[in-house]
């Protein structure tokens, strides 16, 4: 079984006010969405974020419900859970390519996701890493979404001054 090492984490942001965080999560497999949502749930609770879950059927339909979302700019960030396991066709090389793709435009177009969506070759596996208990990649996406909250506070735009700055 692999270990993580707590002690490579960084450390969680802390917030003047609570960031509300959404968590959007794929019940094509509802015990490993179920054990993803605890894992980032506590995470959350952690550093009194508000926060909130949806559900989607699947991976793929999580960066769109993330942008469907953040039309509201009500949240600071986002939690994406969800698991691929490979199975006997090229469907795993799509959701896990399209989902990632997905998430990774909705970052660089500024928003807070941690991409908790797990990517396996079997049931075990997912049981290992969804588990709050064992590697808890659902509290690591909350740990990332918050840590992203914490930069775009940290990076959010000022007032832009009129005329010249003198020195």
């Amino acid at each position: 079984m692999a270990e993580s090492n707590p002690d490579d984490a960084l450390p969680l942001p802390e917030f003047e006010t609570p960031p509300k965080i959404l968590i959007v999560a794929a019940q094509f497999d509802r015990e490993i969405a179920s054990l993803l949502i605890q894992g980032a749930s506590r995470v959350l609770e952690t550093v009194s974020a508000i926060h909130e879950t949806v559900d989607v059927p699947g991976s793929l339909e999580i960066p769109p419900a993330i942008k469907f979302a953040s039309r509201r700019d009500e949240f600071d960030g986002f939690v994406a859970l969800g698991c691929v396991i490979r199975g006997e066709t090229t469907h795993y090389e799509t959701v896990c390519r399209e989902s990632s793709q997905g998430l990774t435009m909705l970052g660089l177009a500024g928003h807070c996701i941690g991409n908790g969506i797990l990517t396996v070759e079997d049931r075990d596996q997912a049981l290992e890493r969804a588990d709050p208990e064992r590697l808890d990649k659902g509290g690591a996406a909350a740990a990332a979404a918050l840590h992203l909250a914490a930069l775009a506070l940290k990076f959010r735009p000022g007032p832009k001054g009129v005329g010249f700055k003198l020195g």
